[in-house]
């Protein structure tokens, strides 16, 4: 027997796991995260959680030190992140119980570098136009 087509009732397993965090989230908030490479997981206990969870209404592609696709689950607050490497092969995988993923979340420092720029970019078109 082919152990990819093996279903071992991980799926299940982390299904009720992401349920109580999801809960834990309702309640107070609380984030969390299932490494789904850490597990021993089959192909097709990986397509039935895909399956169950299924996709909601967001996704994104980033490109930042390799691609990533995220999407929400058709459970708001669940989300399945899928980082690539450079021979674009599964590098990491995490079901993220949170409101937005940390990896989409502006860094404080980045948006102090962006405010302070797009005000000097501000100014400059400011003394450009006055001299027009």
């Amino acid at each position: 027997m082919n152990i990819d087509k093996l279903r071992t009732g991980m799926a299940q397993s982390i299904l009720r796991e992401v349920a109580r965090a999801l809960a834990a989230l309702a309640a107070t908030g609380a984030r969390d995260a299932v490494d789904l490479r850490s597990l021993p997981m089959t192909a097709a206990d990986r397509a039935e959680l895909e399956t169950a969870l299924g996709r909601g209404e967001v996704s994104v592609t980033l490109q930042s030190a390799g691609r990533s696709e995220i999407w929400e689950t058709r459970f708001a607050g669940v989300w399945w992140l899928r980082h690539f490497g450079g021979d674009d092969r599964i590098a990491a995988e995490v079901i993220e119980i949170a409101p937005v993923p940390d990896i989409l979340v502006t860094h404080a420092d980045e948006i102090t570098a962006a405010s302070a720029l797009m005000l000097a970019e501000l100014a400059s078109m400011t003394k450009e136009a006055a001299h027009v």
